[in-house]
């Protein structure tokens, strides 16, 4: 049997900004969400995966992001007879909730096109929520993850800061999150984008949704 290699993300881009499904990029691709809450660490995940230091703005000012920001990925990997797959999909960075420092009409205005987005996408293929390891499950984190679950979407859980943690305690905060919102072990993960821990594997993840909604 023919070994199928291992994903990797080789190249990536902005793509565009949006506010709207207008604004959408063309062509149509298949798409991966981010989420969660301002300041989890999104953007230092984003740069960390694709191994691109400054594509994703990092910044202290929780809720930085407030347009629906879409990237090009392309992956690949090398099958044992050296015959190469690509892959090519957007990667979607959606703003953070829980918005620290705005005004109520602007929570509401971009609530309003991320919550558009997500249930009236037709090509999106897996959610990452990223949530802080750090603390107790939070009621907006349990909010977004049953409101996307509702909508039907694939959710993959992603502990961010797990860096910040000793091995143990992130692995009793990993079994805390487990319980609390029901999962399986390949529902969810930690992630520490300072060392990359786990990338390889969220790679592989996000690639087995990609081409299962193929």
């Amino acid at each position: 049997m023919t070994n199928k290699g291992t994903w990797d993300i080789i190249h990536s881009k902005y793509i565009a900004s949006a506010v709207r499904p207008q604004q959408y990029p063309h062509p149509e691709l298949t798409e991966v969400a981010f989420i969660g809450r301002s300041n989890v660490g999104k953007s230092s995940l984003i740069n960390s995966l694709c191994r691109r230091n400054g594509l994703a703005r990092v910044s202290s000012t929780p809720g930085k992001t407030q347009t629906i920001n879409f990237y090009d990925l392309e992956a690949k990997r090398t099958f044992e007879d050296n015959s190469v797959e690509r892959q090519e999909f957007y990667l979607v960075d959606l703003p953070g909730y829980g918005f620290a420092r705005t005004g109520k009409a602007n929570r509401d205005q971009w609530s309003g096109f991320i919550a558009k987005y997500l249930s009236g996408s037709d090509n999106l293929a897996m959610v990452c929520q990223l949530i802080d390891i750090r603390h107790k499950p939070l009621e907006s984190d349990m909010e977004c993850y049953h409101w996307l679950k509702s909508c039907g979407l694939m959710v993959q859980i992603i502990l961010t800061k797990s860096d910040k943690l000793s091995k143990n305690a992130a692995m009793s905060q990993k079994a805390l999150f487990r319980r609390e919102l029901g999962l399986s072990d390949d529902q969810i993960m930690v992630y520490s984008s300072a060392n990359h821990t786990m990338r390889g594997e969220l790679i592989e993840r996000i690639m087995g949704a990609v081409n299962n909604y193929i």
